[in-house]
């Protein structure tokens, strides 16, 4: 008669010899940059044994714990929650942590690299202070006159719906990279930049929305869109980035928000 441990012992063995025979032979083709050592940058390729239902984080993080200490990338939450690791992978903005090596294609080597459009700092992470100089530009935090309220300020649930979409933004900065506009001329405000300002635009208890309007209408800022839908297709989180930012332009137009 086998014991509950022995038999607890041996089913994990089974798991784990199953989970290996489902693994297959990744390459990682990661585009890297060390100012320290090189201007240029220049590609290395991995090899690793994967679970196809792993995600390209899972990769990176077995590159750099394995196989190379020095492969420098951003990540905190690794469930697309904080942005941290949005990254080109095989030449679309994606997060690592969103992204399945089943999804693209593993029997290719998967090309890693920085995001474009922003200064590349070392391998895979670049200076986001453009970025976020850009979002800080727009007034993103409620503005309201008058004094403190003595309970909180109620909004119906058709007024919330009007700019529910632009809430879900998480600054990860995958729909400003992936803007051409943005690529030739780093001081065009961005996507991002827009999405959020239409987050309280078109908030009904906000009082700036004619200010942030006059701050998008600069030079720099929304009418530089050519409506090409890069943002829309890049956002990990499923906004109407383009349909937010004619949105924008509207209002610019007609002043009714």
């Amino acid at each position: 008669m086998s014991s509950p441990t022995l038999e607890k012992h041996s089913a994990a063995l089974d798991a784990a010899e199953n989970t290996a025979s489902e693994n297959i032979t990744v390459t990682f083709r990661i585009r890297r940059f060390n100012p320290e050592v090189s201007e240029e940058a220049t590609w290395q390729d991995f090899q690793l044994e994967l679970d196809p239902k792993e995600r390209v984080l899972d990769g990176l993080h077995k590159i750099k714990w394995d196989q190379d200490g020095t492969l420098t990338f951003r990540r905190s939450c690794a469930h697309g929650i904080c942005g941290s690791d949005a990254m080109r992978i095989n030449g679309k903005n994606r997060l690592a942590c969103k992204t399945l090596i089943k999804d693209i294609n593993p029997e290719k080597p998967i090309t890693v690299e920085a995001i474009k459009g922003l200064t590349v700092l070392k391998d895979l992470v670049v200076d986001m202070e453009p970025f976020f100089q850009a979002y800080r530009d727009v007034m993103p935090f409620l503005v309201t006159k008058g004094n403190e309220p003595t309970r909180e300020r109620r909004q119906s649930a058709e007024d919330r719906e009007r700019f529910d979409d632009t809430t879900k933004c998480i600054l990860c900065a995958a729909c400003t990279s992936s803007c051409p506009v943005f690529w030739n001329d780093g001081q065009y405000f961005g996507p991002a930049a827009i999405v959020n300002a239409h987050r309280f635009i078109f908030d009904s208890r906000d009082e700036a929305g004619e200010q942030r309007l006059e701050i998008l209408n600069d030079k720099d800022g929304v009418w530089r869109c050519r409506t090409t839908f890069n943002c829309t297709d890049a956002c990990p989180r499923g906004i109407e980035v383009t349909k937010a930012i004619q949105e924008v332009k509207r209002a610019l137009i007609t002043r009714r928000f």
